[in-house]
Formats: C-alpha cells, structure tokens, sequence
C-alpha cells in the first residue's frame, strides 16, 4: 500500500512579513465513522492573518451548505443528521478536507475519511465439531463490522464465562477451548455488537467423546499478519493429541524471539506487544509430543510497517523578485513514503522554473510562483 504525506509551503515569494502571516492549522479533520441520523462535527481551525474563510470539500468537489449542513463560525463542518445514500441524493460518506485562504494565499487540510457505521451479516459461521475429553476445541466466527464488532460467546444462549483460563479469545473470532470436559459439551454461538447493530451467528453443537491416543496435530497455525509498529501481534498455534502436545516458538532465521513483550495465550498462541521493525519474520510454531522427537510445524510470516513521520519541513522564507527559492522536505517510513507538493493547495507540477529533486527538494528559479 502506497502511503501518501503532504509537503506545503504556505506563503508566496516575494512578499515581506510573511512569517507573521502565513496560515497554521491548529486543528485538521480526523478520520471519523458517523451513525446514521446522529450530528456529526469534523473540526477546522486555522490561525493567521485575518480575514480568514474556510470552505469544505468533499471527495475534491467544494461543499455546498444547507440547513442540514453548516460551516460554524469556528470553521467546524456540522452535519445534523448523517444520511444513506438515497434516491436523488448522495450519501454523506466520502473524504472531508478544509481549506482556508486569507490574503496571502490557501491552506488546505489533510483529507478526513468519513465512514457510515454498519454491521452486515456473519460470513464465517462456527461449525460443529467432536472431541476427546481433556482435548481441544476450536470455533470462529467472522464479520465485517464498520468500527470492528465487539465478539463475545454463548453456550446454549447463555453468555460463556471467559475468565475461565481454560477458554481462550483470539483476535478474528476465534474461540479455543483446552483440557476439554464433559461440562464444556453443548450448543455455541458468537454474537457481534457495534454501534450500528447487534447479530448472531449459526450455531455450533460441541461433543465431547472418550480419549484415546493421538498422535500431534495442529488445528490451527500462524498466519501471515501485517500490523503497525507499537501495535499487539497474536499468533495463532492450538495444537491437539494424546498425550497433549507441547507448543514451542522460534523464529525461521534462527534469531532469538526474546523475551520482553512477549507472552503466551491459552496454551501455545504468541503475543507481542509494543513491536518494532526487528520483530518482522518468519514465525515457527512446532508441536511435540512428550518424551519423543514427534514434530508438526506451521509457519506464519510477521510484517511490521512504520507510518510517514517527517524529519524535515520545508521553512517559509522570503525572497526578492527575480530570486531562488529551495524548500527541503525529508520523510521517513516502512514502505518509503512517496511525497508530493502542494501551493495553494494544488498539486506542483515540475516545469522549465519549477524543479523536484530526488533528495525532495523544491526548487523555484522566477521572480512569479
């Protein structure tokens, strides 16, 4: 995925003073996801010489007002009741930015993704499934909920109690239920709640059979998982047999998993908390059984990104007519950020006067920018 980040310069050349008037947001619009009928407020404010106005666009088509929608005194777009898309009109989702000009030119903001809450229906349902006793179970169930559904478990309609160590919730709706009993027998089900709705899955019957030898087997094993730095990663290894196997980590390139952050789910499941770029890689998980060289292994591959952060802003300056301006703009990030340039809120386009360098500097060669 291509990451995008804005370097501005917010004054003309030329002209004197414009250090102490060129425009600053103090406040930008922020991703948001709305439910239907609610208000919703996307905020806007600027600082810098007055007279100040501040318009909206939306999806880069200006945004027209109405008594649903207003542009408040402080440059807040308020929005009374946040529509579907109907017959005849557009839906209120879409990408918000602000602009502000003033004398000395225009400042726009960065663009804000405007989402309507929802919850379809379950598109993985939990499924049936037999076990020893003193075994393990597995169920998932996923949905595509607009903010991500809360998943919680029920057995036989009552809600399961998960302080229970022997029940284990993993992100994407898994359940894992270790050291299986006859108790743990009965009907299971999920149910997704998020501010748009509430649904419930299929259900799943749970029997618990007598034990007999079993030789290990991994139900279910790591995924390829791609997350930001500072974030938690879980992955997934439940393992079955009799005798119960033993789960261990390790990591393909023969490094150390080390141990601070690091944590262990249920009976075999990897949690790192806080990773960095070095935790990125191959993930080994291998069950064995006890006393023996009995192995099964998954792998699963971890990828660790780091957001657009600038190291360097371009600084206003003033110039006289007929000189050269140089702005330079350094960003750093896991992919490499691609940066682009914006006056006045429209995209640069390099010219006979206007020149991009590989080290992203801006370069102005005439006495009119």
């Amino acid at each position: 995925k291509t990451l995008w980040r804005v370097c501005e310069f917010r004054c003309q050349l030329g002209i004197s003073g414009c250090l102490a008037s060129e425009l600053a947001f103090l406040q930008e619009p922020s991703d948001v996801i709305a439910v239907r009928d609610h208000p919703l407020m996307l905020d806007c404010q600027v600082q810098g010489e007055e007279p100040i106005m501040v318009t909206w666009r939306k999806n880069g088509v200006p945004l027209p007002t109405s008594p649903r929608i207003q542009v408040l005194v402080n440059g807040t777009l308020f929005i009374q009741s946040f529509q579907k898309r109907k017959e005849g009109s557009d839906a209120d989702t879409g990408e918000y930015e602000c602009a502000a000009q003033n004398r000395y030119g225009m400042l726009v903001s960065r663009k804000a993704r405007v989402q309507l809450a929802s919850l379809p229906k379950f598109h993985t349902h939990p499924v049936s499934m037999s076990v020893n006793e003193g075994g393990v179970a597995r169920f998932q169930c996923q949905i595509s909920g607009i903010p991500e559904a809360n998943i919680t478990w029920e057995r036989d309609r009552v809600p399961l109690n998960t302080t229970d160590n022997r029940y284990t919730l993993l992100p994407m709706g898994i359940l894992q239920v270790t050291g299986a009993r006859r108790t743990d027998a009965g009907i299971y089900r999920c149910v997704a709640t998020n501010p748009a709705n509430t649904r419930y899955s299929h259900e799943a019957v749970l029997n618990i059979t007598g034990g007999t030898y079993k030789e290990p087997v991994i139900l279910s094993g790591p995924q390829n998982l791609t997350i930001t730095v500072h974030q938690t990663a879980i992955l997934e290894c439940i393992a079955t047999g009799n005798p119960r196997p033993i789960v261990s980590w390790s990591r393909l390139d023969g490094r150390s998993i080390g141990v601070e952050g690091i944590q262990v789910l249920g009976t075999g499941n990897l949690m790192i908390s806080d990773v960095s770029l070095q935790h990125s890689g191959v993930y080994v998980c291998a069950a064995n059984r006890p006393g023996t060289r009995m192995r099964r292994t998954a792998l699963g591959r971890l990828v660790v990104q780091a957001p657009p952060e600038f190291l360097q802003w371009p600084q206003s300056v003033s110039k006289p007519a007929g000189g050269s301006a140089v702005f330079t703009c350094v960003a750093q990030g896991v992919p490499e950020p691609h940066l682009i340039w914006l006056k006045n809120g429209k995209v640069l386009i390099p010219g006979h006067n206007v020149k991009l360098t590989n080290n992203n500097r801006f370069e102005d060669h005439t006495d009119v920018l």
